[in-house]
């Protein structure tokens, strides 16, 4: 007798689960390395309040750009505003939110003089004094230097002592931490990912300020939770997260 009540309450399950449940998407981030740690507590603080899931693809920029290019699947991707504009251009992005602002900073470690970075002519005396530098090769940060250098009139003072690290292998000021440099230059945020660093930004003079911006696909798996995601890393909730990192909001 009462095998049709139970039937008829199975069947209407679905009916009585949440709807945020059946909404949870599966969002697939492409993040490079200046925003990786950033990137990571945001998401898991995103993954807490909603219902969706980020999968976070780590991989440098170039790598990121080449792989939209080439009509690889994603939901959101976050690189520098500029590099987000051209590929909404080639119609590879739908659209960008800016997130966070980096700056580029000298890092060395802990426990030693800070580096003077109150001038112009302070940066230089200190790069000169260094008795070894460290930079990345072909990123950002890495071109900026070899810029400064110049200004400086200091580039060849600098070629015998300086370590360029590849894209892609490290942060730079893990060779700070290791001992094999005594200082290194790169995003804020990179900087402050290593432990044992202090960093402090160059001045407004030699300064370079790179914009991040998150970018939508055209076509993501769930365009509520690539948006939900984006508003997000925008909000002010984030805000905070990204000073923590050597980041300022947009």
């Amino acid at each position: 007798m009462r095998r049709p009540f139970v039937i008829l309450a199975i069947a209407a399950l679905p009916l009585l689960l949440p709807a945020t449940a059946a909404s949870a998407a599966e969002i697939k981030l492409m993040c490079p390395a200046p925003m990786r740690t950033t990137i990571v507590e945001l998401v898991a603080q995103f993954d807490r309040a909603s219902p969706h899931k980020v999968t976070i693809v780590h991989t440098p920029s170039r790598m990121i750009i080449e792989r939209i290019t080439g009509g690889e699947a994603f939901d959101v991707s976050i690189l520098t505003a500029e590099a987000t504009d051209t590929l909404i251009k080639q119609r590879k992005i739908a659209r960008q939110v800016n997130i966070a602002r980096s700056s580029i900073g000298l890092g060395v470690r802990a426990g030693t003089p800070r580096p003077d970075v109150s001038s112009a002519e302070a940066v230089k005396r200190t790069l000169l004094a260094a008795k070894s530098f460290a930079r990345n090769e072909g990123a950002e940060s890495g071109k900026h230097m070899l810029a400064v250098f110049g200004r400086l009139g200091i580039t060849e003072e600098m070629k015998a002592k300086t370590k360029a690290m590849p894209v892609g292998t490290g942060y730079v000021a893990q060779l700070v931490a290791r001992g094999e440099a005594e200082l290194a230059a790169q995003q804020m945020p990179e900087l402050k990912a290593v432990p044992g660093i202090e960093a402090v930004p160059l001045p407004p003079e030699l300064q370079l300020i790179i914009v991040f911006a998150a970018g939508v696909s055209p076509a993501p798996a769930s365009p509520d939770a690539a948006n939900a995601l984006v508003t997000f890393l925008s909000s002010s909730e984030a805000a905070s997260v990204l000073r923590a990192k050597g980041l300022d909001p947009p």
